[in-house]
């Protein structure tokens, strides 16, 4: 199998629904891709019926060309991740893995054009994010839920209206950002740099305003991210955690008792957003974005400097912070039911508290009208002496 047979495949696969956002190559199943949300497989003359091993060995090869660095990490590592371009039809972010002594592929589909914030009709609190002159944000998430989107958003809106220097650290390169009003370097894992800490490291000498890390994998990365926050730089960057309290605990969980309190005093200086997002099905099909917001306050420094308490848990200070452009899941999900963009099932099952949910969901229900329980025929007996014996 050659590369220009592969890039028929996979055009195939991309033309065969819409909304496709992975292709996955797994021995024993069919080529399919993710549509909505949904594996689906696809049908091509000839027909992939079940792949074998050798065949997803053979695209796995072709994919990584040759590469040593890449051939030496799928071996010992038993991964890689790398980019690949479609000539004139799209680009992808890949990784190759090990299962079972097989090899298994998933290709993410990234965009072409760089997403803005109003045409993701994203919250209006991104612009305020954009417009930080230091501290660092973190974007969170499940793999896959659209954390690089939503960084590409803040990055375009400082490009259009900031004219400063910004280097980013990405495995691989996602969006590539045009020369617009700011001056963008981005960089590769691999290809220009060989960790995040280096990376990082070396970005430090190279004069930005704003630093994009793809990801804060270890403690030393987010020691130089602090660093780098606390010395006058915004830093953007990614973690794999489900809300907004969980990614504060991650944080001070990579560091020692003996540091905690260094670290927490740290934390309260330069932190300034946390956003963190789900994907969710929409009525209708396809998916829509669901945030939990959090905004740096005092009630926010004094909770990361002391610990969580009654009454000061991230959880209540997203709701009293709404004002400010902070939010909880639930209330995002709320409003999105009130909307008529999700189903209400679809609403408690991705609810972070279904009891918080349900009521928000009954209140919505009683403002429109419509009935909050399915108990029909209740009425006062009033024959209730007559069986008293």
């Amino acid at each position: 199998m050659k590369k220009r047979e592969i890039d028929h495949i996979l055009t195939k696969m991309l033309d065969a629904y819409e909304n496709v956002s992975d292709l996955n190559f797994t021995v024993g199943k069919p080529l399919q891709v993710e549509s909505s949300g949904e594996l689906v497989p696809i049908h091509l003359k000839p027909p992939f019926d079940k792949l074998t091993p050798f065949q997803t060995e053979i695209i796995a090869l072709n994919l990584i060309n040759n590469d040593r660095r890449l051939t030496k990490a799928l071996i010992s590592k038993g991964s890689c991740d790398l980019s690949y371009s479609l000539p004139g039809k799209a680009r992808f972010r890949v990784n190759i893995f090990s299962q079972s002594g097989n090899y298994s592929i998933v290709l993410r589909r990234l965009e072409a054009k760089v997403p803005n914030i109003k045409e993701m009709n994203l919250p209006e609190v991104f612009y305020k994010i954009a417009q930080e002159k230091n501290g660092i944000v973190f974007v969170t998430g499940a793999t896959g839920s659209g954390k690089s989107t939503s960084l590409a958003t803040m990055l375009d809106e400082i490009n259009e209206h900031k004219s400063v220097h910004v280097v980013t650290l990405e495995d691989p390169v996602e969006y590539q950002h045009p020369q617009k009003k700011s001056t963008f370097n981005q960089r590769e894992l691999g290809l220009d740099f060989d960790s995040f800490a280096s990376g990082l490291r070396a970005a430090l000498r190279q004069a930005p305003k704003v630093i994009l890390v793809g990801e804060m994998r270890d403690r030393e990365t987010v020691e130089i991210g602090l660093s780098a926050a606390e010395t006058g730089h915004l830093v953007l960057t990614t973690l794999h955690t489900v809300d907004a309290g969980q990614t504060i605990n991650r944080i001070l969980g990579m560091f020692n008792n003996e540091e905690e309190r260094q670290i927490r005093i740290r934390l309260s200086d330069t932190i300034r957003w946390v956003v963190c997002q789900r994907l969710i099905p929409k009525i209708g099909g396809g998916r829509i974005a669901a945030f939990e917001i959090l905004g740096t306050n005092v009630r926010v420094r004094d909770s990361i400097l002391n610990g969580e308490s009654e009454g000061k848990t991230f959880y209540e200070i997203m709701q009293a912070g709404k004002p400010f452009g902070m939010t909880t899941f639930d209330d995002h999900i709320a409003e999105l039911f009130g909307h008529g963009i999700v189903q209400e099932e679809t609403a408690m099952a991705y609810a972070s508290h279904k009891a918080v949910m349900g009521r928000s969901i009954d209140s919505l229900k009683s403002s429109r009208g419509e009935a909050t329980s399915d108990i029909k025929e209740l009425a006062v007996d009033y024959h209730y002496n007559e069986y008293k014996q």
